[in-house]
């Protein structure tokens, strides 16, 4: 058995495959910057409320509140992709439509991203290795 046959790091394994491929993505975009015409890309991220709710009416699993002070289900929070443009705000002459500020920022943050799930998989790896080990 491998440490890819494990949920946990299988979930972060893929978030990690997604997150190289958004920065190819990112990388494409910066490279045609120049190229008359060319709108810029980026990968859909994973709708994870989506899942959690197709996973919970396979399963029939339901949020309770086991405690007076939980939240309840009721109380919904914003959706921050509400508030997502889809349009660019700057397009060239010639109908390219890549922001170089806006690309940069996408590829800080995919570089950011990236750098805490080999965190997490590091730390998840050292807790089953002091499992597995012992405590001698």
């Amino acid at each position: 058995m491998t440490i890819e046959n494990v949920g946990l790091f299988a979930a972060i394994g893929a978030k990690m495959d997604y997150l190289n491929q958004r920065q190819t993505v990112i990388a494409q975009n910066i490279a045609n910057a120049d190229t008359p015409g060319y709108i810029a890309k980026d990968l859909e991220e994973v709708d994870f409320k989506g899942l959690v709710s197709k996973l919970t009416k396979q399963n029939s699993i339901q949020p309770m509140a086991t405690n007076s002070s939980h939240i309840s289900a009721a109380t919904q929070a914003i959706d921050p992709s509400a508030d997502a443009q889809d349009t660019a705000y700057e397009v060239s002459p010639s109908g390219n439509a890549v922001v170089m500020e806006e690309q940069i920022i996408k590829s800080s943050q995919t570089v950011t991203d990236y750098n805490l799930m080999v965190n997490l998989m590091r730390r998840n790896v050292s807790m089953v290795r002091m499992a597995v080990q012992g405590s001698n």
